[in-house]
Protein backbone atom coordinates (compact mmCIF):
# COMPACT_ATOMS: atom_id res chain seq x y z
CA UNK A 1 0.00 0.00 0.00
CA UNK A 2 1.09 3.56 -0.67
CA UNK A 3 1.64 5.59 2.48
CA UNK A 4 -1.34 7.75 3.55
CA UNK A 5 -1.16 10.40 6.25
CA UNK A 6 -3.62 10.00 9.10
CA UNK A 7 -5.02 13.52 8.51
CA UNK A 8 -5.70 12.59 4.88
CA UNK A 9 -7.53 9.46 5.99
CA UNK A 10 -9.93 11.53 8.08
CA UNK A 11 -10.69 13.59 4.95
CA UNK A 12 -11.25 10.47 2.81
CA UNK A 13 -13.72 8.95 5.27
CA UNK A 14 -15.33 12.31 6.25
CA UNK A 15 -14.47 11.94 9.92
CA UNK A 16 -14.26 15.00 12.22
CA UNK A 17 -11.80 13.19 14.51
CA UNK A 18 -8.63 15.01 15.54
CA UNK A 19 -5.87 12.42 15.36
CA UNK A 20 -2.13 12.06 15.71
CA UNK A 21 -0.06 12.99 12.67
CA UNK A 22 1.30 9.69 11.40
CA UNK A 23 1.91 8.03 8.05
CA UNK A 24 0.03 4.76 7.63
CA UNK A 25 1.76 2.08 5.56
CA UNK A 26 -0.94 -0.59 5.66
CA UNK A 27 -4.52 -1.10 6.78
CA UNK A 28 -5.52 -4.29 8.55
CA UNK A 29 -8.73 -5.86 9.84
CA UNK A 30 -6.95 -8.68 11.69
CA UNK A 31 -5.50 -7.48 14.99
CA UNK A 32 -2.71 -10.05 14.71
CA UNK A 33 -1.37 -8.27 11.63
CA UNK A 34 -1.26 -4.80 13.18
CA UNK A 35 2.13 -3.16 13.74
CA UNK A 36 3.68 0.28 14.29
CA UNK A 37 2.78 1.66 10.85
CA UNK A 38 -0.70 0.11 10.59
CA UNK A 39 -4.23 1.36 10.97
CA UNK A 40 -6.57 -1.25 12.43
CA UNK A 41 -10.16 -1.18 11.16
CA UNK A 42 -12.58 -2.49 13.79
CA UNK A 43 -15.05 -4.42 11.68
CA UNK A 44 -18.03 -6.23 13.15
CA UNK A 45 -18.91 -9.80 12.20
CA UNK A 46 -21.44 -12.38 13.30
CA UNK A 47 -18.98 -13.90 15.75
CA UNK A 48 -16.58 -11.05 16.48
CA UNK A 49 -16.34 -7.31 17.01
CA UNK A 50 -13.07 -5.63 16.12
CA UNK A 51 -13.75 -2.94 18.71
CA UNK A 52 -12.88 -5.51 21.38
CA UNK A 53 -9.32 -5.66 20.02
CA UNK A 54 -8.71 -1.92 19.59
CA UNK A 55 -7.07 -1.43 22.99
CA UNK A 56 -4.70 -4.37 22.54
CA UNK A 57 -3.49 -3.28 19.08
CA UNK A 58 -2.72 0.20 20.40
CA UNK A 59 -0.79 -1.35 23.30
CA UNK A 60 1.13 -3.44 20.75
CA UNK A 61 2.29 -0.24 19.01
CA UNK A 62 -0.34 0.24 16.33
CA UNK A 63 -0.72 4.05 16.08
CA UNK A 64 -4.30 4.32 14.85
CA UNK A 65 -7.65 2.53 14.91
CA UNK A 66 -10.84 3.17 12.96
CA UNK A 67 -13.95 2.66 15.07
CA UNK A 68 -17.68 3.36 15.02
CA UNK A 69 -17.77 4.84 18.52
CA UNK A 70 -15.23 6.59 20.71
CA UNK A 71 -13.68 3.97 22.96
CA UNK A 72 -12.95 5.08 26.56
CA UNK A 73 -9.91 2.81 26.99
CA UNK A 74 -8.10 4.08 23.88
CA UNK A 75 -6.56 7.57 23.56
CA UNK A 76 -8.96 9.77 21.57
CA UNK A 77 -6.12 11.00 19.32
CA UNK A 78 -5.58 7.37 18.23
CA UNK A 79 -9.15 6.91 17.01
CA UNK A 80 -10.79 7.80 13.70
CA UNK A 81 -14.52 7.60 14.39
CA UNK A 82 -16.86 6.89 11.48
CA UNK A 83 -20.52 5.85 11.21
CA UNK A 84 -19.65 2.62 9.39
CA UNK A 85 -16.18 1.08 9.33
CA UNK A 86 -16.93 -1.15 6.34
CA UNK A 87 -18.12 1.80 4.27
CA UNK A 88 -15.08 3.84 5.31
CA UNK A 89 -12.76 0.96 4.38
CA UNK A 90 -14.26 0.97 0.90
CA UNK A 91 -13.72 4.72 0.56
CA UNK A 92 -10.06 4.32 1.40
CA UNK A 93 -9.80 1.56 -1.18
CA UNK A 94 -11.37 3.83 -3.80
CA UNK A 95 -8.87 6.58 -2.93
CA UNK A 96 -5.94 4.19 -3.41
CA UNK A 97 -7.40 2.94 -6.69
CA UNK A 98 -7.63 6.51 -8.02
CA UNK A 99 -3.86 6.82 -7.73
CA UNK A 100 -3.28 3.74 -9.88
CA UNK A 101 -2.12 4.71 -13.39
CA UNK A 102 -2.52 1.30 -15.04
CA UNK A 103 -5.65 -0.36 -16.36
CA UNK A 104 -8.12 -1.89 -13.90
CA UNK A 105 -10.10 -4.95 -14.94
CA UNK A 106 -13.22 -5.70 -12.90
CA UNK A 107 -14.87 -9.10 -13.12
CA UNK A 108 -18.05 -10.71 -11.90
CA UNK A 109 -20.20 -13.72 -12.79
CA UNK A 110 -22.16 -16.54 -11.24
CA UNK A 111 -19.59 -19.26 -11.78
CA UNK A 112 -15.88 -19.53 -12.47
CA UNK A 113 -14.95 -15.97 -11.44
CA UNK A 114 -11.82 -16.90 -9.57
CA UNK A 115 -10.57 -19.31 -12.24
CA UNK A 116 -11.17 -16.77 -15.01
CA UNK A 117 -9.48 -14.06 -12.96
CA UNK A 118 -6.46 -16.29 -12.43
CA UNK A 119 -6.37 -17.17 -16.13
CA UNK A 120 -6.41 -13.50 -17.11
CA UNK A 121 -3.65 -12.82 -14.59
CA UNK A 122 -1.66 -15.78 -15.92
CA UNK A 123 -1.78 -14.51 -19.50
CA UNK A 124 -1.23 -10.82 -18.78
CA UNK A 125 1.76 -11.64 -16.57
CA UNK A 126 3.51 -12.97 -19.68
CA UNK A 127 3.63 -9.37 -20.92
CA UNK A 128 4.12 -7.21 -17.81
CA UNK A 129 3.64 -6.82 -14.05
CA UNK A 130 0.08 -7.68 -12.96
CA UNK A 131 -1.72 -7.27 -9.64
CA UNK A 132 -4.87 -9.25 -8.79
CA UNK A 133 -7.32 -10.24 -6.09
CA UNK A 134 -5.90 -12.98 -3.89
CA UNK A 135 -8.06 -16.09 -3.89
CA UNK A 136 -11.72 -15.16 -3.84
CA UNK A 137 -11.51 -12.01 -1.71
CA UNK A 138 -14.38 -10.45 -3.62
CA UNK A 139 -16.78 -9.04 -1.01
CA UNK A 140 -17.12 -5.82 1.02
CA UNK A 141 -14.01 -6.71 3.01
CA UNK A 142 -11.96 -8.40 0.29
CA UNK A 143 -12.37 -5.71 -2.39
CA UNK A 144 -11.24 -2.78 -0.18
CA UNK A 145 -8.39 -4.96 1.11
CA UNK A 146 -7.32 -5.71 -2.46
CA UNK A 147 -7.50 -2.05 -3.43
CA UNK A 148 -5.59 -0.85 -0.36
CA UNK A 149 -2.78 -3.30 -1.09
CA UNK A 150 -2.63 -2.41 -4.77
CA UNK A 151 0.83 -2.35 -6.32
CA UNK A 152 1.36 0.91 -8.20
CA UNK A 153 4.20 -0.68 -10.17
CA UNK A 154 1.77 -3.01 -11.96
CA UNK A 155 0.43 -2.13 -15.39
CA UNK A 156 -2.78 -4.06 -14.91
CA UNK A 157 -4.92 -4.81 -11.86
CA UNK A 158 -7.62 -7.48 -11.89
CA UNK A 159 -10.33 -7.32 -9.25
CA UNK A 160 -13.01 -9.92 -8.69
CA UNK A 161 -16.41 -8.89 -7.35
CA UNK A 162 -19.02 -11.22 -5.90
CA UNK A 163 -22.56 -10.67 -4.70
CA UNK A 164 -25.55 -12.37 -3.15
CA UNK A 165 -28.02 -9.46 -3.25
CA UNK A 166 -29.09 -6.48 -5.32
CA UNK A 167 -26.91 -3.39 -4.94
CA UNK A 168 -23.75 -5.14 -3.78
CA UNK A 169 -21.94 -5.05 -7.12
CA UNK A 170 -23.04 -1.44 -7.55
CA UNK A 171 -21.24 -0.50 -4.34
CA UNK A 172 -18.15 -2.58 -5.08
CA UNK A 173 -17.74 -1.27 -8.62
CA UNK A 174 -17.92 2.29 -7.29
CA UNK A 175 -14.73 1.48 -5.38
CA UNK A 176 -13.03 -0.46 -8.20
CA UNK A 177 -13.90 1.96 -11.05
CA UNK A 178 -12.82 -0.51 -13.77
CA UNK A 179 -11.52 0.40 -17.21
CA UNK A 180 -12.74 -3.02 -18.35
CA UNK A 181 -15.80 -4.68 -16.77
CA UNK A 182 -16.45 -8.38 -17.39
CA UNK A 183 -19.52 -10.56 -16.82
CA UNK A 184 -18.50 -14.19 -17.30
CA UNK A 185 -21.97 -15.75 -16.99
CA UNK A 186 -25.35 -15.55 -15.26
CA UNK A 187 -26.75 -18.59 -13.45
CA UNK A 188 -29.47 -18.84 -10.76
CA UNK A 189 -27.07 -18.61 -7.81
CA UNK A 190 -28.37 -16.99 -4.60
CA UNK A 191 -31.82 -17.01 -6.22
CA UNK A 192 -33.52 -17.18 -2.82
CA UNK A 193 -32.47 -13.52 -2.36
CA UNK A 194 -34.11 -12.36 -5.63
CA UNK A 195 -37.65 -12.17 -6.96
CA UNK A 196 -36.67 -13.97 -10.14
CA UNK A 197 -33.76 -15.09 -12.33
CA UNK A 198 -33.75 -11.80 -14.24
CA UNK A 199 -32.99 -10.00 -10.98
CA UNK A 200 -29.66 -11.85 -10.78
CA UNK A 201 -28.74 -10.64 -14.28
CA UNK A 202 -29.63 -7.07 -13.31
CA UNK A 203 -27.43 -7.38 -10.23
CA UNK A 204 -24.49 -8.61 -12.33
CA UNK A 205 -25.05 -5.73 -14.79
CA UNK A 206 -24.41 -3.27 -11.95
CA UNK A 207 -20.69 -3.73 -12.67
CA UNK A 208 -21.09 -1.42 -15.67
CA UNK A 209 -22.15 1.45 -13.38
CA UNK A 210 -18.55 1.85 -12.24
CA UNK A 211 -16.94 1.84 -15.67
CA UNK A 212 -14.67 4.77 -16.34
CA UNK A 213 -15.48 6.99 -19.32
CA UNK A 214 -14.56 5.21 -22.54
CA UNK A 215 -14.39 1.88 -20.75
CA UNK A 216 -15.05 -1.55 -22.24
CA UNK A 217 -17.66 -4.14 -21.25
CA UNK A 218 -16.73 -7.74 -22.02
CA UNK A 219 -19.78 -10.02 -21.97
CA UNK A 220 -20.39 -13.72 -22.52
CA UNK A 221 -22.66 -13.61 -25.58
CA UNK A 222 -24.09 -17.07 -24.85
CA UNK A 223 -25.02 -16.68 -21.21
CA UNK A 224 -28.49 -16.21 -19.79
CA UNK A 225 -29.80 -12.65 -20.26
CA UNK A 226 -26.86 -11.65 -22.48
CA UNK A 227 -29.14 -9.18 -24.30
CA UNK A 228 -30.00 -7.50 -21.01
CA UNK A 229 -26.31 -7.23 -20.07
CA UNK A 230 -25.53 -5.65 -23.44
CA UNK A 231 -28.36 -3.13 -23.01
CA UNK A 232 -27.17 -2.12 -19.55
CA UNK A 233 -23.59 -1.73 -20.80
CA UNK A 234 -24.80 0.38 -23.74
CA UNK A 235 -26.76 2.59 -21.34
CA UNK A 236 -23.52 3.33 -19.50
CA UNK A 237 -21.75 4.27 -22.72
CA UNK A 238 -19.45 1.25 -22.71
CA UNK A 239 -17.65 -0.19 -25.69
CA UNK A 240 -19.22 -3.66 -25.78
CA UNK A 241 -17.13 -6.69 -26.76
CA UNK A 242 -18.69 -10.15 -26.84
CA UNK A 243 -17.08 -13.55 -26.51
CA UNK A 244 -18.60 -16.97 -26.99
CA UNK A 245 -19.55 -19.52 -29.61
CA UNK A 246 -19.04 -17.02 -32.43
CA UNK A 247 -15.32 -17.04 -31.56
CA UNK A 248 -15.05 -20.82 -31.93
CA UNK A 249 -15.07 -22.49 -35.32
CA UNK A 250 -13.93 -25.81 -33.85
CA UNK A 251 -13.11 -27.66 -30.60
CA UNK A 252 -11.42 -31.05 -30.88
CA UNK A 253 -10.96 -33.35 -27.86
CA UNK A 254 -7.37 -34.47 -27.34
CA UNK A 255 -6.62 -36.76 -24.43
CA UNK A 256 -8.03 -35.17 -21.27
CA UNK A 257 -7.83 -31.76 -22.93
CA UNK A 258 -8.88 -30.20 -26.20
CA UNK A 259 -7.59 -28.20 -29.15
CA UNK A 260 -9.51 -24.99 -29.80
CA UNK A 261 -9.56 -23.04 -33.01
CA UNK A 262 -10.76 -19.53 -32.31
CA UNK A 263 -10.92 -16.11 -33.90
CA UNK A 264 -10.68 -12.61 -32.51
CA UNK A 265 -11.64 -10.16 -35.21
CA UNK A 266 -9.44 -11.08 -38.14
CA UNK A 267 -6.98 -12.93 -35.97
CA UNK A 268 -7.19 -16.73 -35.95
CA UNK A 269 -5.53 -18.71 -33.18
CA UNK A 270 -5.26 -22.37 -32.25
CA UNK A 271 -4.45 -23.48 -28.74
CA UNK A 272 -4.47 -26.51 -26.46
CA UNK A 273 -6.27 -26.63 -23.13
CA UNK A 274 -5.20 -29.33 -20.66
CA UNK A 275 -8.79 -29.59 -19.39
CA UNK A 276 -11.73 -30.51 -21.60
CA UNK A 277 -15.17 -29.04 -20.97
CA UNK A 278 -17.21 -26.13 -22.25
CA UNK A 279 -16.55 -23.93 -19.22
CA UNK A 280 -12.78 -24.27 -19.68
CA UNK A 281 -13.16 -23.10 -23.27
CA UNK A 282 -15.27 -20.11 -22.23
CA UNK A 283 -12.80 -19.14 -19.50
CA UNK A 284 -9.99 -19.19 -22.07
CA UNK A 285 -12.03 -17.15 -24.56
CA UNK A 286 -12.74 -14.54 -21.91
CA UNK A 287 -9.07 -14.27 -20.93
CA UNK A 288 -7.94 -14.01 -24.56
CA UNK A 289 -10.60 -11.37 -25.24
CA UNK A 290 -9.10 -9.26 -22.45
CA UNK A 291 -5.65 -9.68 -24.02
CA UNK A 292 -7.04 -8.62 -27.39
CA UNK A 293 -8.94 -5.61 -26.00
CA UNK A 294 -5.74 -4.41 -24.31
CA UNK A 295 -3.95 -4.51 -27.67
CA UNK A 296 -1.55 -7.28 -26.66
CA UNK A 297 -0.50 -10.21 -28.83
CA UNK A 298 -3.42 -12.65 -28.60
CA UNK A 299 -1.66 -15.28 -30.72
CA UNK A 300 1.32 -15.26 -28.36
CA UNK A 301 -0.96 -15.37 -25.31
CA UNK A 302 -2.82 -18.38 -26.67
CA UNK A 303 0.37 -20.43 -26.73
CA UNK A 304 0.61 -20.17 -22.92
CA UNK A 305 -2.83 -21.67 -22.22
CA UNK A 306 -1.43 -25.20 -22.38
CA UNK A 307 0.30 -24.46 -19.08
CA UNK A 308 -2.78 -23.21 -17.23
CA UNK A 309 -4.53 -25.97 -15.27
CA UNK A 310 -7.51 -26.19 -12.94
CA UNK A 311 -7.17 -24.50 -9.54
CA UNK A 312 -7.32 -26.21 -6.15
CA UNK A 313 -10.93 -26.90 -5.23
CA UNK A 314 -12.08 -25.98 -8.71
CA UNK A 315 -11.62 -29.18 -10.67
CA UNK A 316 -7.96 -29.86 -10.00
CA UNK A 317 -7.00 -33.51 -10.52
CA UNK A 318 -4.83 -35.40 -8.05
CA UNK A 319 -3.34 -38.86 -8.51
CA UNK A 320 -3.34 -40.34 -5.01
CA UNK A 321 -2.12 -43.55 -3.42
CA UNK A 322 -4.44 -46.04 -1.76
CA UNK A 323 -3.54 -47.45 1.69
CA UNK A 324 -3.28 -51.03 0.37
CA UNK A 325 -1.59 -50.20 -2.91
CA UNK A 326 -2.67 -48.80 -6.24
CA UNK A 327 -3.76 -45.27 -7.13
CA UNK A 328 -6.93 -43.37 -7.88
CA UNK A 329 -7.77 -39.97 -9.36
CA UNK A 330 -9.44 -37.34 -7.21
CA UNK A 331 -11.20 -34.47 -8.97
CA UNK A 332 -11.34 -31.81 -6.27
CA UNK A 333 -14.22 -29.57 -7.33
CA UNK A 334 -15.32 -28.92 -3.78
CA UNK A 335 -15.33 -25.12 -3.79
CA UNK A 336 -18.75 -24.47 -5.30
CA UNK A 337 -21.96 -26.47 -5.26
CA UNK A 338 -24.25 -24.27 -7.32
CA UNK A 339 -26.41 -26.12 -9.89
CA UNK A 340 -24.70 -25.08 -13.12
CA UNK A 341 -21.26 -25.87 -11.72
CA UNK A 342 -22.61 -29.21 -10.49
CA UNK A 343 -23.93 -30.03 -13.97
CA UNK A 344 -20.61 -29.15 -15.60
CA UNK A 345 -18.67 -31.30 -13.15
CA UNK A 346 -20.98 -34.25 -13.75
CA UNK A 347 -20.67 -33.86 -17.51
CA UNK A 348 -16.88 -33.72 -17.30
CA UNK A 349 -16.72 -36.88 -15.21
CA UNK A 350 -19.03 -38.60 -17.68
CA UNK A 351 -16.60 -37.83 -20.53
CA UNK A 352 -13.51 -39.08 -18.71
CA UNK A 353 -11.88 -42.44 -19.41
CA UNK A 354 -11.70 -44.46 -16.19
CA UNK A 355 -9.16 -46.83 -17.76
CA UNK A 356 -10.52 -49.93 -16.09
CA UNK A 357 -11.58 -48.23 -12.87
CA UNK A 358 -14.96 -46.93 -11.74
CA UNK A 359 -16.50 -43.48 -11.87
CA UNK A 360 -17.60 -42.32 -8.42
CA UNK A 361 -19.50 -39.10 -7.69
CA UNK A 362 -19.52 -37.70 -4.14
CA UNK A 363 -22.08 -34.91 -4.19
CA UNK A 364 -23.04 -32.57 -1.36
CA UNK A 365 -26.08 -30.33 -1.04
CA UNK A 366 -26.58 -27.21 -3.13
CA UNK A 367 -27.31 -24.12 -1.04
CA UNK A 368 -29.24 -20.84 -1.40
CA UNK A 369 -31.75 -22.18 -3.94
CA UNK A 370 -34.92 -21.05 -2.15
CA UNK A 371 -38.15 -22.64 -3.36
CA UNK A 372 -36.35 -24.30 -6.27
CA UNK A 373 -34.15 -26.44 -4.00
CA UNK A 374 -36.21 -29.64 -4.32
CA UNK A 375 -36.56 -29.45 -8.10
CA UNK A 376 -32.88 -28.58 -8.53
CA UNK A 377 -31.70 -31.56 -6.47
CA UNK A 378 -34.07 -33.85 -8.38
CA UNK A 379 -32.73 -32.51 -11.67
CA UNK A 380 -29.15 -33.25 -10.60
CA UNK A 381 -30.23 -36.79 -9.67
CA UNK A 382 -31.73 -37.32 -13.10
CA UNK A 383 -28.54 -36.06 -14.71
CA UNK A 384 -26.43 -38.40 -12.57
CA UNK A 385 -28.71 -41.28 -13.55
CA UNK A 386 -28.17 -40.71 -17.27
CA UNK A 387 -24.42 -40.24 -16.69
CA UNK A 388 -24.26 -43.86 -15.60
CA UNK A 389 -21.73 -43.48 -12.79
CA UNK A 390 -20.79 -46.69 -11.01
CA UNK A 391 -21.16 -45.30 -7.49
CA UNK A 392 -22.94 -42.19 -6.21
CA UNK A 393 -22.68 -40.81 -2.68
CA UNK A 394 -25.06 -38.13 -1.46
CA UNK A 395 -24.11 -35.95 1.51
CA UNK A 396 -26.64 -33.90 3.55
CA UNK A 397 -30.43 -34.45 3.77
CA UNK A 398 -31.19 -32.52 0.57
CA UNK A 399 -29.27 -35.13 -1.44
CA UNK A 400 -31.77 -37.87 -0.58
CA UNK A 401 -33.96 -36.43 -3.34
CA UNK A 402 -30.99 -36.68 -5.70
CA UNK A 403 -30.30 -40.30 -4.77
CA UNK A 404 -33.94 -41.25 -5.24
CA UNK A 405 -33.61 -40.55 -8.97
CA UNK A 406 -30.85 -43.07 -9.61
CA UNK A 407 -31.03 -46.27 -11.61
CA UNK A 408 -31.37 -49.37 -9.43
CA UNK A 409 -28.18 -50.69 -11.00
CA UNK A 410 -26.20 -47.73 -9.66
CA UNK A 411 -24.66 -48.37 -6.26
CA UNK A 412 -25.42 -45.50 -3.89
CA UNK A 413 -24.66 -44.42 -0.33
CA UNK A 414 -26.03 -41.65 1.88
CA UNK A 415 -24.18 -39.65 4.53
CA UNK A 416 -25.93 -37.19 6.85
CA UNK A 417 -22.78 -35.06 6.81
CA UNK A 418 -19.11 -35.33 5.86
CA UNK A 419 -18.04 -37.05 9.08
CA UNK A 420 -16.28 -40.34 8.40
CA UNK A 421 -16.62 -40.01 4.65
CA UNK A 422 -12.88 -39.85 3.98
CA UNK A 423 -12.30 -43.04 5.98
CA UNK A 424 -15.15 -44.81 4.17
CA UNK A 425 -13.77 -43.84 0.77
CA UNK A 426 -10.20 -44.87 1.54
CA UNK A 427 -10.78 -48.05 3.50
CA UNK A 428 -14.05 -49.43 2.13
CA UNK A 429 -14.82 -48.12 -1.32
CA UNK A 430 -11.97 -46.85 -3.49
CA UNK A 431 -10.11 -49.27 -5.76
CA UNK A 432 -7.18 -49.04 -8.14
CA UNK A 433 -7.81 -46.73 -11.14
CA UNK A 434 -11.07 -45.30 -9.76
CA UNK A 435 -11.96 -41.69 -10.52
CA UNK A 436 -13.81 -39.86 -7.74
CA UNK A 437 -15.42 -36.45 -8.10
CA UNK A 438 -16.07 -34.40 -4.96
CA UNK A 439 -18.55 -31.57 -5.44
CA UNK A 440 -20.85 -29.63 -3.09
CA UNK A 441 -21.66 -26.29 -1.49
CA UNK A 442 -18.46 -25.35 0.31
CA UNK A 443 -19.76 -24.16 3.66
CA UNK A 444 -22.98 -26.16 3.76
CA UNK A 445 -21.64 -29.60 2.87
CA UNK A 446 -17.99 -29.00 3.88
CA UNK A 447 -16.84 -31.59 1.38
CA UNK A 448 -13.69 -29.54 0.85
CA UNK A 449 -12.53 -30.96 4.17
CA UNK A 450 -12.96 -34.49 2.80
CA UNK A 451 -10.97 -33.55 -0.30
CA UNK A 452 -8.21 -32.01 1.82
CA UNK A 453 -8.04 -35.15 3.97
CA UNK A 454 -7.84 -37.45 0.94
CA UNK A 455 -5.09 -35.36 -0.63
CA UNK A 456 -3.10 -35.25 2.59
CA UNK A 457 -3.41 -39.00 3.15
CA UNK A 458 -2.92 -39.95 -0.47
CA UNK A 459 0.17 -37.83 -1.04
CA UNK A 460 1.70 -38.82 2.26
CA UNK A 461 0.92 -42.54 2.11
Amino acid sequence: MQSINSKKITEIVHSPSAVVDVDIQNIVTDSRQAHKTSMFVALKGEKFDGHNFAKSVIEQGCPLVMVERLLPDVPAMRQIVVPNCLEAYGRIGRFVRQGFTGKVIGLTGSSGKTTTKEEIKFLLSKFCDVYATQGNHNNFIGVPETLCNMSYSAQYAILEMGMSAKGEISKLTSYVQPDIAIVTNVFPMHIEFFENFKGIAEAKAEIFEGLRKGGTAIINADTNFADLLVRRADEKGANVVLFGSNNIPKVTPQGEGCVVQAKFGRKKVEFFLPENGEHHVYNALCALTVVDVLGLDVEKAATYLKDFGALAGRGKKHTLRLPKGGTYTLIDDSYSGQPEAMKLAIENLKKMDAKGGRKIAVLGKMAELGDSSLSQHIEIGQLVKTAGFDVVIGVCPEMKDMLNQLDSRQKSYYFENKDGLDEFLLNKLLQNNDIVLIKGARYSSKLYQVAESLIRLGEGA
